[in-house]
């Protein structure tokens, strides 16, 4: 698995950060950015349902 993060598409809402803060920092920019590009299985479930739930659909899961 690996997540990235369209930067076009966020909005720096932080909800990620909120609810995946392993995965997820804020960069400077105030947008989003990823600190762990493939997390291992504990996490690959939380990092689908954060996706899922990023008002932007700037979180991008590759399997």
């Amino acid at each position: 698995m690996k997540v990235t993060i369209d930067a076009g598409l966020c909005t720096g809402c932080s909800l990620c950060v909120t609810d995946l803060p392993e995965v997820f920092e804020m960069g400077d920019d105030g947008l989003a950015v990823v600190k762990v590009s493939s997390p291992g299985p504990d996490l690959a479930p939380k990092a689908k349902d954060t996706a899922a739930t990023c008002p932007a659909a700037a979180i991008l899961i590759e399997e």
